[in-house]
C-alpha cells in the first residue's frame, strides 16, 4: 500500500455559519491529498493531461465523524490501497494535528483518453512508481 501525509489549516473561508469546515470543502482536501502524493512519486496531473489522459472522479464514500474547525491544522493521510488498472482508487483520513481521526473517505479515479472520453489503462509512469509499493504483484 503507498501512504503519504500532508497538513492544511482551515482557513476562515472554509467554513460555515456553525463555524465547521464546510462539508463540501472536504473534496479539496482529497484533491489536495491525490496531487501531493502522486506529485511524491514524480507523477503529475498536468503531465497526463498533457498526454491526453484524464482523471475524473467516479466515486466518492465520506464519513463525518468530528467537525474541523477555523484554524485547525489537519494532517490528510492519503493511501493508494492497490496498482491501478482503468480506475485508481483512493483512500482517505484526515485527523487534527496529533489527534483522532475526524473524517474519513474513499475516492475513484477512472483514466479516460482526452480525444475520445474512453477509458484507458492508467499511465506506465505511474505503474511504475507504484509498483515498490506493491511487492506481491
Amino acid at each position: 500500500m503507498f501512504q503519504y501525509n500532508t497538513s492544511y489549516r482551515v482557513c476562515y473561508a472554509d467554513t460555515d455559519q456553525m463555524r465547521f469546515m464546510y462539508y463540501g470543502n472536504y473534496a479539496r482536501l482529497y484533491e489536495i491529498g491525490r496531487v501531493e502524493s502522486l506529485r511524491t512519486l514524480g507523477c503529475h496531473y498536468s503531465e497526463f493531461e498533457d498526454s491526453g489522459i484524464w482523471m475524473p472522479v467516479l466515486d466518492l464514500h465520506a464519513r463525518y465523524l468530528k467537525p474541523a474547525f477555523y484554524d485547525d491544522e489537519l494532517n490528510i493521510e492519503t493511501r493508494i490501497p492497490m496498482l491501478p488498472g482503468a480506475r485508481i482508487h483512493f483512500e482517505y483520513s484526515i485527523s487534527r494535528s496529533g489527534g483522532a481521526i475526524i473524517h474519513e473517505a474513499q475516492t475513484v479515479l477512472v483514466f479516460l483518453l482526452a480525444e475520445s472520453g474512453k477509458p484507458c489503462r492508467a499511465p506506465d509512469r505511474l505503474i511504475s512508481a507504484l509498483s515498490p509499493f506493491f511487492p506481491a504483484h
